[in-house]
Parts: C-alpha cells; sequence; structure tokens
C-alpha cells in the first residue's frame, strides 16, 4: 500500500471539508427556511459561498495533484480530475447531509456529532465509484481512509479553533 498515494486520492476531500471554514460565510444554504418538522433544513453553519469555495478548493487542488501526480487508482488524467471533482462536491454533500441529519435529529448547530467525523467522507467515496478503479476500495485501504479520517479530523477542527477560524474546537 503506497501511503503517499493515499493520501493524495484524499487531499481533495479533505481540502474540500476545510475550506468552507475559511471561505464560508453570507446567505445561508438552506436560505432561512425550515423543514417540515420545523426545525432548520441545515442551520447556519451552512452557506451558498461555503459550499461553493469548498468544492471549487478541492477542484483545484485535484486539478494540481492530477498534474503533477497521476495516479494508479484511475485509467487517464481526465478520470483522475473527474473524480477529484467528484469526491470534492460529494465531500460537501454528505457535509450538508450531516447537518441536515442533526437537526431533524435535534443538535445544535455547531454541536459535535459523530458524523460529522466520516459522513464527508463516505459521500466522497461513493460519489468517485463511477471512475475509480476498485484498487481504491480494498478493505485495507478504506481502513486507512476512515482512520487517518477520524484521527485528522478532530485534530484540524482543534487547530482551526485554536487559530481562531472555528468559534469551536470540534
Amino acid at each position: 500500500m503506497n501511503v503517499i498515494e493515499l493520501l493524495l486520492f484524499l487531499l481533495p476531500v479533505y481540502i474540500a471539508n476545510a475550506s468552507p471554514v475559511m471561505l464560508g460565510g453570507g446567505m445561508s444554504l438552506d436560505f432561512n427556511r425550515c423543514f417540515s418538522d420545523g426545525r432548520r433544513i441545515f442551520g447556519d453553519g451552512k452557506t451558498v459561498r461555503g459550499f461553493a469555495g469548498g468544492v471549487l478548493s478541492g477542484i483545484v487542488a485535484g486539478g494540481i495533484i492530477t498534474f503533477l501526480f497521476p495516479l494508479s487508482f484511475f485509467s487517464s488524467v481526465q478520470t483522475q480530475f473527474l473524480a477529484a471533482t467528484f469526491m470534492s462536491f460529494g465531500t460537501l454533500v454528505g457535509d450538508a447531509t450531516g447537518s441536515f441529519i442533526k437537526r431533524r435529529m435535534n443538535v445544535d448547530s455547531g454541536k459535535p456529532f459523530f458524523l460529522d467525523i466520516i459522513l464527508f467522507l463516505v459521500v466522497a467515496l461513493l460519489f468517485s465509484l463511477p471512475v475509480t478503479s476498485s484498487m481504491a476500495y480494498t478493505t485495507d485501504k478504506l481502513a486507512f481512509y476512515f482512520a487517518l479520517t477520524i484521527i485528522l479530523h478532530p485534530l484540524t477542527n482543534l487547530l482551526a479553533n485554536r487559530a481562531g477560524l472555528k468559534k469551536v474546537p470540534w
């Protein structure tokens, strides 16, 4: 297992997930609307600018990685870039889905929630399935992705909080 290749494969996901902290703000993704249960769809923490900025940041990172480091999981650089694009979009969809679920479970925006740690990764990987070789999804590689994410996600959130980029350390 080539750990560097696995990290490069995941980097667009991690960049897409982290970017809204710096690029977000403005209009909420749910346009302040409520779901049928009377609760906000996503909450104030999910914004249009953060969603778009996260997706675009992941795509840019994926483009740079594709240009500099063609990965063995892909048949061509075009499919590698397409996968990075799908993964970046999937990351933000997964993050928003987690917020939607939190609201339905009556967990306040900004409060820690177990799905925050992995749902963005699950959806990103699912979105990349159509264009990524099955070599990227072996049991050992999936275990690596989830273990790394479970370690890095809380650590990067704590660092962002200490740097004043996030209000809470989770």
